[in-house]
């Protein structure tokens, strides 16, 4: 009989972000944050964040989006982080009373968590949107935590093919295993909120107003070339396949035909490649 567990909405990717995909983010989780800081700076620059603002930081992960929005905030400001990984939130946890924030984290599910209504000015979130069982549902939620007139902002990939510093090393991975199956449209995951349109009526959907979604580009890394393949061997479609005990002996070949794939990208600065998102802005109206 199904347990209560497993009969919430978003019960896969719970069990999904509290198991080896998240266990995997708080070991690798100093050259994710420098991978991804950039993109999560340019949303914030977009939210334009005042002194003194409540936000809502979706997916906060290990914390270092919700760290940097309070900073932005400022003493007078309040900063939650929720997320539904418990080992990526005690990570994130440890680093606030390190850095002394008066950010918070919680444990939850966004789709579902009863927020106080009317109690944020900014919802925001770095590539924490895209796993929900319902979207619309999730962001109607969302919506009714925010303020009249408050604001959301997140960031999203676009497809696949339009991001290098996936579709490149993946490639190079699947010439040596099985290439998983592609998930139907609209499944909760990465790339779920790749089609604008599809973005622009989840936000409609959900009551939200003064939408613009806009395309960005910029090169992402900052690791070195060993780092870089160790990381696709452990992140993403590449590391779940290769913990499939059958593919054990195929991690060396992956490993070096990734390693030749993005050779190429490595400089000074480490490996950097081409990333493609969406900067997503509506309003509570």
């Amino acid at each position: 009989m199904p347990t209560a567990a497993t009969n919430r909405p978003n019960a896969a990717q719970i069990e999904h972000w509290n198991g080896p995909a998240g266990d995997t983010w708080v070991r690798l989780q100093a050259r994710l944050d420098a991978q991804l800081a950039a993109l999560g700076r340019m949303g914030m620059d977009r939210a334009a964040i005042q002194a003194g603002e409540n936000i809502l930081d979706i997916g906060c992960g290990t914390g270092q989006t919700t760290l940097e929005l309070a900073e932005r905030a400022g003493s007078d400001g309040q900063v939650l982080g929720i997320d539904i990984s418990a080992p990526m939130l005690a990570l994130a946890r440890q680093r606030g009373a390190e850095a002394g924030s008066q950010a918070r984290f919680e444990e939850g599910d966004a789709q579902t968590r009863a927020f106080a209504p009317g109690s944020f000015d900014l919802v925001f979130s770095r590539f924490g949107i895209m796993f929900f069982a319902d979207p619309v549902a999730a962001f109607g939620n969302l919506r009714s935590a925010l303020r009249k007139k408050g604001r959301i902002t997140f960031i999203c990939w676009r497809q696949v093919s339009e991001n290098p510093w996936v579709a490149i090393p993946m490639a190079a991975a699947f010439r040596h295993i099985p290439r998983p199956p592609a998930p139907e449209p609209g499944t909760p995951g990465e790339f779920a909120f790749a089609d604008r349109e599809r973005v622009h009526g989840i936000l409609s959907g959900a009551g939200f107003t003064d939408i613009r979604i806009e395309p960005t580009d910029a090169k992402i890394g900052a690791a070195n070339l060993e780092m870089a393949v160790d990381t696709t061997l452990n992140m993403g479609p590449v590391g779940a396949a290769l913990r499939d005990p059958a593919m054990k002996d195929k991690r060396d070949d992956v490993a070096a035909a990734v390693r030749d794939a993005i050779a190429p990208y490595a400089g000074p600065d480490g490996v950097r490649m081409g990333a493609a998102v969406w900067i997503a802005e509506a309003r509570n109206p």
